[in-house]
């Protein structure tokens, strides 16, 4: 059941594109502002428990629909019991598709390569600038050759963040595992923009409980993620990168992992320089090469998802 909810729910996330404005889900903000102010109540407990809470509430509509829909709920000496049982596949498929849509993203980053490209052809400094933010999600590096540089790394990390980590979770914990996923970003985001209007620094107490309660849940997935990258690419070349990831350096959980894979999957990219190649020109193959790997990863993980389960697990 599992498998054929996540192909529907990609190929309805792949079509659906006049929805993505949907999925930036903004009316959650004042929900996590309200679970920032309440942490602030009670400064002497340790970030992590309101922002723990946070994230359950956040997380418990879904919690609350999903054991509705039970198995219990239909024993085998219920006579109604194929017919319940046949609701309780087409509830869960529903629910699970629609988690799923509102889980990736929020943006697609095939889409999101296409207008960065599309904005380096055109000549565009204002129109690259902004596209090439929305693959960063931070600040644009202002010379030509960081700011190519950094779209490749961050088209590696949000592929992780948007797609993969949010399948990983769904095959192993179903729509609730996908939702927690996606909760746990939605507040670190949250958290970080907060401290940047407000002026505070990366220090505060709930942006480092927020961003460390993402880093367990992407922690798996982003080596998942940096395995395919290396199956997918150059596999020496994601090898050597791994081989320096961390060197000397103790970091955060996330920034390991984001680290991991931005110069894992650079690596696997293995792109060498061309004679005669003007920046743009790099730019472009840059990114098109970033994104073509994500997407042959992609199928590498639905043809090993549909392998477990014709090999008898149950997803």
């Amino acid at each position: 059941m599992k498998l054929l909810a996540l192909l529907i729910g990609l190929i309805v996330e792949r079509l659906a594109t006049q929805l993505f404005h949907m999925r930036r889900l903004r009316w959650l903000d004042r929900a996590i502002d309200s679970g920032f102010r309440f942490g602030d109540r009670f400064a002497g407990w340790p970030a992590l428990v309101p922002i723990t809470i946070l994230a359950f509430m956040l997380v418990l509509p879904v919690i609350l629909v999903r054991a509705s829909l039970g198995d219990l709920w239909f024993g085998l000496g219920n006579p109604w019991f194929g017919l319940g049982e046949l609701w309780f596949g087409f509830a869960y498929l529903v629910l699970a598709i629609v988690v799923l849509f509102f889980s990736l993203g929020p943006k697609d980053i095939a889409e999101d390569v296409a207008d960065y490209c599309h904005a380096i052809e055109g000549g565009d400094e204002e129109r690259i600038r902004m596209a090439a933010k929305a693959l960063i999600e931070g600040d644009v590096p202002d010379t030509p050759e960081g700011r190519v540089k950094k779209v490749e790394e961050s088209v590696c990390i949000q592929a992780n963040n948007r797609l993969f980590a949010v399948v990983f979770w769904f095959v192993l914990l179903g729509p609730v595992g996908a939702w927690t996923y996606r909760v746990t970003d939605l507040v670190r985001r949250r958290a970080v923009f907060n401290g940047l209007r407000n002026g505070e620094t990366t220090e505060d107490s709930l942006l480092a409980a927020s961003e460390m309660v993402h880093g367990w849940l992407a922690w798996i997935p982003a080596r998942l993620t940096s395995i395919g990258y290396a199956m997918s690419g150059s596999f020496d070349g994601a090898l050597t990168a791994w081989r320096k990831v961390g060197e000397g350096e103790r970091l955060p959980m996330h920034v390991q992992s984001e680290q991991l894979l931005a110069r894992v999957g650079v690596g696997a990219l293995a792109l060498r320089d061309v004679e005669g190649e003007s920046i743009s020109e790099r730019g472009v193959r840059g990114a098109r090469a970033a994104s073509g790997i994500v997407i042959r990863l992609f199928f590498i993980w639905v043809a090993v998802i549909s392998l477990m389960t014709l090999y008898g697990l149950s997803l």
